[in-house]
């Protein structure tokens, strides 16, 4: 059985080491929001109208990396991300992008709320 080159890519964490100051996240939003008043704001991604940095969770970081460390929740300029890529590994199927480091805004221990800017 051929495998679909659109599948998810089984990966151990291990193996996934980014370079230099490179920083990939995964968990990234990019569904529509409710704002508190009850408004839908649709999704607005590849959009001109709504753009919005966007929260991260560090996935892995490159060895020269020194201020971002995995686990952390990065917020992103808007469109700083990579297309995103499909991977399976020990917690289930996931998409990972690359963020350039120069382009996060901010960082919290914690998962912030989804923050309307």
């Amino acid at each position: 059985m051929t495998k679909a080159a659109y599948a998810a890519h089984r990966i151990d964490r291990k193996q996934l080491v980014p370079l230099g100051e490179s920083v990939i996240v995964s968990d990234m939003n990019f569904e529509e929001r409710i704002s508190t008043g009850g408004i839908i704001i649709m999704t607005d991604n590849g959009k001109s109208t709504g753009i919005r940095p966007r929260w991260g969770r560090v996935y892995a970081v490159g060895p020269d990396q020194q201020d971002i460390r995995v686990g952390d929740w990065i917020c992103v300029e808007h469109g700083r991300w990579t297309r995103g890529l499909d991977i399976e590994d020990e917690t289930g199927k996931i998409t990972l992008r690359r963020v350039d480091p120069k382009d996060v805004m901010m960082t919290a221990d914690e998962k912030p709320d989804d923050l309307t800017f």
